[in-house]
Parts: C-alpha cells; structure tokens; sequence
C-alpha cells in the first residue's frame, strides 16, 4: 500500500514531554537529559554509572536530574546486591504518553472520515474509522497515548486468550489467524515460532493511518503480549518490526521473553 516510501523517522518525532503516573499523580518530564535517562530506564534497571555512560553527560548533571526524577516519584532506587556502594535505579511510574510536534493531516481529512461514515453499514467498519479519527485528531496536536493504547490491548489480549487458548502453539496461532480474519482484524501469517514472529496483512490498526516513520500498531502490540504471556506463563513483550504507518505493505511483530523473566 505504502511500499517504497521512506521509513526513516523523521526528526522531531521523539516526544519533547512525557507524562508518568505516580503515587504522588501525574508528573510531566521535559528536557532531552531527562527523557534520555527514563528511555534507557524503561529498558531495564541501570547502575549511576551506567546511565552516565549511557547518556554520555557529566556525571554531576546526571545526578541532579536522577536526584529530580527520585523527589518526583517517577523513578527509585535500591542498593546493587553485588556492590553495597553502589545504587540501581529503576523507573516506579507508568508511563502515560508523550507530547511532541503534530502529525500533519491531510486538508480532506474531515471530509473524507465523514464520507467514509456514510457509505459504511458495517458497524466494524464504524468503529475502526472512529479509532482511527480519535487517535489522528490527538496525533495532530502531538499527543502520543500509544502507551495507554498498548496496556487497553493487553487487557483485551488477556480476555482474548480465554478464548483461543490451546496448550499446543501451533495451534494457538491457528485460532489467532482465525479470529483475526473472522473480525476482520487483518490476515496473520506466522514467520516463525522461535521466537514467534507474525506478518500482518491489511492491519485494522494501521493501515490508513498516515505515514507516521515509525511503529503504530500499540494496540496490536498489547493484545499479542497477553497472549503470549498467558500462553507461555511468562511476560513477553512485542516489538514491531514493520509497519503501514513506516511505509510498509505490512506489519511484523516478534513477541519475546522480557529479559529476567523466567
């Protein structure tokens, strides 16, 4: 559909503010020091030197900012069991989204929705055009709620794994590629069952959202993490490779063990 564009992101696209839940509500992180800290944090937990090296920053301006962000509650910290001087740090906070430059939208955008509104009987059809309105309409204004996104698919994902569950894997992708075409979700083509990789053609998430330069099926990518982790007794996390919304004629996801995880 998209095939041949450029998929590189475009700059300015790495959200400027991020929004985290804490004990304390909701704190709002701004600054390229800070939002670098907590993206190396979400990969897993960092020692202080560690994250200078990481961040390649001064390690006076590294411990003011993790001194910041453990006052605000959005991090923590814990001594190293394997060096009693030093500290780990660790994010404590949910991540909620970010808030970055726009996406630019077609000028049609409202009338074309409207039009496709009305030619539709299929109330499937409906919905999808009405997700796909809401979360354009709050790209537009830069907000990135891909992770609220995310943990609403994975909470559907854990529902939905009741459903197709099989002790088997093979089968259970069996039963994945059948009600994803049943519901019109797309059509799944396994790749691979170690580690699981899945193609995804006509991707109800993705498809005719616009060309973004980066991932956008966060919904997609919640519900295969609860499956997976269901199926396998362990969290698993997705990472998707391909995307419409990267220029691509497809999605693919790779669903792994989250390191550490037994």
């Amino acid at each position: 559909m998209k095939a041949g564009l450029e998929t590189s992101v475009r700059p300015g696209l790495n959200p400027e503010i991020e929004l985290f839940a804490t004990e304390k509500g909701i704190r709002t992180v701004e600054g390229p020091v800070r939002v670098k800290i907590l993206g190396v944090l979400r990969d897993r937990e960092f020692s202080f030197q560690e994250i200078v090296e990481a961040t390649q920053k001064a390690k006076s301006t590294v411990s003011a900012h993790l001194k910041a962000l453990l006052m605000e509650g959005i991090i923590g910290e814990k001594p190293d069991l394997t060096d009693s001087r030093r500290k780990i740090f660790y994010i404590r906070s949910r991540f909620l989204g970010g808030i970055s430059p726009g996406v630019k939208c077609e000028d049609n955008e409202s009338e074309q929705m409207a039009a496709a509104f009305l030619e539709s009987s299929d109330p499937s059809s409906f919905y999808k055009m009405m997700f796909r309105t809401i979360r354009v309409s709050l790209m537009a204004k830069g907000i990135n709620i891909d992770p609220i996104i995310r943990e609403a698919g994975f909470r559907i994902g854990q529902g939905l794994h009741v459903a197709i569950a099989s002790p088997d894997l093979s089968d259970l992708l069996d039963n994945m590629e059948k009600f994803w075409k049943v519901h019109h979700l797309g059509q799944i083509v396994v790749e691979n069952h170690n580690p699981v990789t899945l193609i995804v053609y006509d991707c109800f998430e993705c498809d005719d959202l616009p060309f973004l330069g980066r991932p956008a099926c966060a919904f997609d990518a919640g519900i295969l993490e609860a499956i997976f982790s269901c199926h396998f007794g362990a969290a698993h996390m997705t990472t998707e490779l391909r995307c419409y919304a990267m220029g691509d004629d497809h999605c693919k996801f790779v669903i792994r063990p989250v390191v550490g995880e037994k």
